[in-house]
């Protein structure tokens, strides 16, 4: 027995009864496993701010961003001090739509075993989800965190840093530095310590903050004994990261491995360094326009039912100053 979206309970046929392309428990069963499976496989859109568009009409989103202001002296028996800032806003464009289609020939809805239809969804509700990490993870190019004025969006990683400060500073990263091979290094205890002071100096909240790094700079990171040993951290036993190998939080700042961590190019064209990402929830929006759906549809002419997911979704950065990258090597 499965039960859908709209909580009516329906029976299950097999593979081999099923004689028609509109057969119900095809659409809505796998309906519900790929949405979960796109859930299941996201790293990125669990930590930013959704914006819910659903069913709403329109391909871009302003949202307001309001000018901070300043608090004036009041002097006695005179006129208070207006603040007049001609407020701005940005503007969000919904222009990625990815679908995820294959072909289920009737021999084999008849002759193959039912899971077949739990791998499809699987593999759809990853590749969707994919998708979706691959562009949220894109815009951590745009962070300005780290810059001296950090509410103007960089692009192409013009305000990323690498990992090993110097003098007690964050280094910028130099795609030309060391005879055009770039200059990324890897985190290190003190690189993550300044990134919380640069995120706190840009009034950032604490509250949501997370690291988010690609799975060679967690090998590294678990080889910091100030991050893992019981001396330092007081976990003991199955919670010690040694026995688990899981990094976090540090400094307050939750860390997360992701795969889809983008790859960098050198300034010899060498993509041979990656993009980690240390930001607040806050700093990135996801606007989700068409929720994950799937639809059947038999194709006499292929004998097959042609099964397609897809998704709707935009987005863009919210708050530069509250995000900054880091660029490691691969």
């Amino acid at each position: 027995m499965a039960l859908g979206t709209d909580h009516v309970t329906t029976t299950e046929l097999s593979a081999a009864s099923r004689t028609r392309s509109n057969s119900a428990f095809i659409r809505e069963l796998w309906s519900d496993e790929i949405i979960a499976a796109y859930k299941v496989n996201h790293v990125m859109r669990p930590l930013v701010i959704v914006m819910n568009h659903n069913k709403k009409k329109g391909d871009t989103v302003h949202v307001p961003r309001p000018t901070r202001g300043s608090a004036t002296a009041k002097a006695v028996e005179t006129q208070v001090t207006l603040i007049a800032a001609q407020e701005t806003r940005s503007s969000y464009l919904i222009d990625q739509h990815w679908e995820y289609s294959r072909l289920i020939e009737d021999i084999a809805a008849i002759q193959a075993d039912d899971s077949v239809r739990a791998f499809y969804t699987d593999d759809a509700g990853f590749a969707l989800a994919q998708r979706v990490d691959t562009f949220l993870h894109a815009l951590g190019a745009k962070f300005a965190g780290s810059h001296a004025s950090p509410l103007v969006e960089g692009s192409a990683y013009s305000k990323a840093v690498i990992g090993t400060p110097a003098s007690s500073a964050l280094v910028l990263w130099d795609a030309a530095a060391n005879t055009n091979a770039g200059n990324a290094s890897t985190i290190v205890d003190e690189g993550v310590r300044l990134l919380v002071q640069e995120l706190d100096d840009n009034n950032v909240p604490s509250m949501g903050r997370v690291l988010v790094v690609p799975p060679v700079e967690k090998r590294k990171m678990l080889g910091i004994d100030r991050h893992v040993v019981f001396d330092q951290i007081g976990d003991a036993g199955s919670a010690n990261s040694m026995r688990t190998g899981y990094v976090g939080p540090l400094y307050g700042a939750a860390v997360y491995v992701s795969s889809n961590c983008p790859t960098v190019a050198d300034a010899a064209a060498a993509v041979d360094q990656r993009a980690a990402l240390f930001f607040q929830k806050e700093s990135l929006l996801f606007i989700e326009q068409l929720a994950p759906r799937t639809q059947t549809q038999y194709k006499q002419e292929w004998l097959s039912d042609l099964f397609t997911a897809d998704l709707i979704f935009g987005g863009g950065v919210l708050r530069p100053e509250a995000g900054i990258a880091i660029i490691v090597p691969a």
